[in-house]
């Protein structure tokens, strides 16, 4: 992958998970968005340990990452990206564009503003979604006997529809 050739923002948004409560990305799904070996990522970071504070990354317990390949259905196959037969490691959006500065290649800068850009849009879109569901509340406790006049109207429309009608002629 070049330069040139950056994933779309949405493609990016369906590899981030909920994991802990948090939005995270996995360092398989990573590596490859940054065009590089998950292996070498890991190593990056591991070497760079520092600048990877609790709330940037963590690693999967062995009980969370069974359920994840559970859930996925995640091969044990090694592609170069990912895999791995280890508890992967776990990067939150902070530790995702920290890990993009580690790495010093034109790519994974390049795709950081975007991975970056994916977890703002989830964190957008999750939130209109609260909003949305708020206001439904608020109308249901509002408005819920007029909604059951209406309700009781349509009842009544489509008992009348279900009555049989007279036939005419012989």
């Amino acid at each position: 992958m070049t330069t040139n050739n950056i994933i779309p923002t949405e493609a990016i948004t369906g590899k981030i998970l909920i994991i802990r409560n948090q939005r995270v990305i996995m360092d398989s799904d990573l590596a490859m968005l940054y065009d590089v070996p998950t292996k070498r990522l890991n190593e990056q970071v591991r070497r760079n340990i520092e600048r990877f504070p609790d709330d940037f990354m963590f690693q999967l317990n062995k009980e969370e990452w069974e359920n994840l390949k559970s859930h996925f259905a995640t091969s044990s196959k090694n592609n170069g990206h990912g895999g791995s037969r280890h508890q992967p490691l776990i990067f939150t959006e902070h530790g995702a564009l920290m890990a993009a500065s580690v790495l010093k290649s034109t790519q994974a800068v390049a795709v950081s503003i975007h991975v970056v850009r994916a977890f703002t849009n989830l964190r957008k879109m999750l939130a209109s979604h609260e909003d949305l569901k708020k206001k439904i509340e608020d109308m249901e406790e509002k408005y819920d006997e007029q909604f059951q006049m209406v309700f009781q109207a349509l009842r009544q429309l489509l008992e009348e529809e279900e009555k049989p009608k007279r036939k005419i002629g012989f």
